[in-house]
């Protein structure tokens, strides 16, 4: 009887395009429209799958360290850091006076519960807002969530609210990270908008394929001293590493844009946002001899993810780009991006450049002299 309760009212909301789900026995609720499925969990605010409703594989980007802890046959302790999650305010490790005060690394808001102000739909658009109170740093987060009818791409608002009566820095990432088996090695390749690159300061351990504190032109990277240059848009063959990059975001354009693509299965996740949003990339290459391969494509306001005192010396020393963004007192600031999934045609194999150009994002892979077309009535 419950099967035939739910089964009929699936199928008299054909429109909803909103319910309650579970993900890894974790609440959650799904939007979804006629092209795609998307997850995000009520407590911390995770994406944790993103999926296209024709995918017969039903492959998720989203890196699951609960699945593959499970199908290893590993226990394990997973807490908010699920998918694509947010960090604010806090991008990072924290100081000793942080720790004492209970702050915890990368922010508060991806470990508390959220309120869901308002889900539901609106004409051919459905979408959900969310809010929570960060109690340690006194601010308001929310979040708006919006899919149109028709549509691969998915758009995000972000706003952060200060209680506080004086200006103070703050560091603000989205931690979109692909894992497997959608990232595997030589298999998924990333592209990105990005110019002047800094692998992160590393001191040999664990186990690293870059050179330490080095510069670099996207995507060939020093290689640990006296080994030459390595190609950063894949995973390796045999991995057992893990590295860092932070990469300022092309200066010659006013947006910015990242791409994971899975050549086999022609399948493609991208972002796309206003630079002055985000001005930085760190690339987070977590590739494990164990196979459960992890990477972070974490745009956000700093290079990498060191704690807020640490942001504040560096200012803007690196390449002339701040690492952080201001909130003035008792005021908000605001951030958005779009996300988008998407099937590509045969024989493209890298992302030379996204674009919105009248209602559509429009990505190109230039040598192979082909191009996808996403319908989004989303621009900014």
């Amino acid at each position: 009887m419950r099967l035939s309760i739910t089964a009929f009212f699936i199928l008299a909301t054909p429109l909803l395009g909103q319910r309650t789900v579970t993900f890894e026995d974790r609440p959650g609720l799904m939007l979804e429209n006629d092209k795609l499925e998307l997850i995000t969990l009520t407590q911390g605010g995770a994406f944790v799958s993103l999926l296209l409703k024709d995918d017969a594989e039903k492959l998720n980007p989203m890196w699951n360290p609960i699945r593959a802890a499970r199908e290893s046959g590993r226990l394990g302790r997973f807490g908010s850091s699920l998918g694509h999650f947010i960090c604010v305010d806090g991008f990072g490790g924290v100081s000793r006076e942080e720790q004492r005060a209970g702050m915890q690394g990368h922010g508060e808001a991806h470990r508390l519960p959220w309120e869901t102000v308002s889900n539901g739909r609106q004409g051919n658009r459905v979408s959900a807002s969310f809010q929570v109170t960060l109690p340690l740093v006194q601010e308001i987060f929310r979040r708006k969530i919006e899919i149109a009818d028709g549509e691969n791409v998915v758009l995000v608002e972000g706003e952060l609210e200060s209680l506080l009566a004086f200006d103070r820095a703050i560091n603000w990432a989205e931690h979109a990270t692909i894992g497997s088996p959608f990232l595997a090695p030589e298999k998924t390749v990333i592209d990105a908008s990005v110019g002047r690159c800094q692998t992160r300061p590393h001191n040999n351990k664990p186990p690293h394929r870059l050179a330490s504190d080095k510069e670099f032109t996207f995507p060939m990277a020093p290689a640990l001293e006296g080994t030459g240059t390595l190609d950063t848009r894949f995973a390796p063959a045999n991995p057992n590493s893990m590295d860092h990059s932070g990469c300022a975001m092309q200066d010659s354009r006013n947006d910015a844009w990242v791409t994971a693509l899975r050549i086999d299965k022609r399948l493609l996740l991208g972002y796309l946002w206003p630079r002055a949003d985000y001005p930085w990339l760190q690339q987070w290459m977590n590739f494990p001899s164990s196979g459960d391969l992890a990477w972070g494509l974490e745009f956000g306001t700093q290079p990498f993810d060191v704690p807020r005192r640490q942001t504040l010396e560096m200012g803007s020393s690196l390449f002339g780009v701040p690492a952080f963004r201001v909130l003035p007192a008792k005021s908000k600031i605001t951030a958005k991006f779009l996300m988008f999934l998407a099937r590509v045609p045969d024989g493209f194999t890298k992302v030379d450049d996204v674009r919105q150009e009248a209602g559509k994002i429009v990505i190109t892979d230039r040598k192979a002299n082909r191009r996808v077309e996403l319908v989004s009535s989303h621009s900014f």
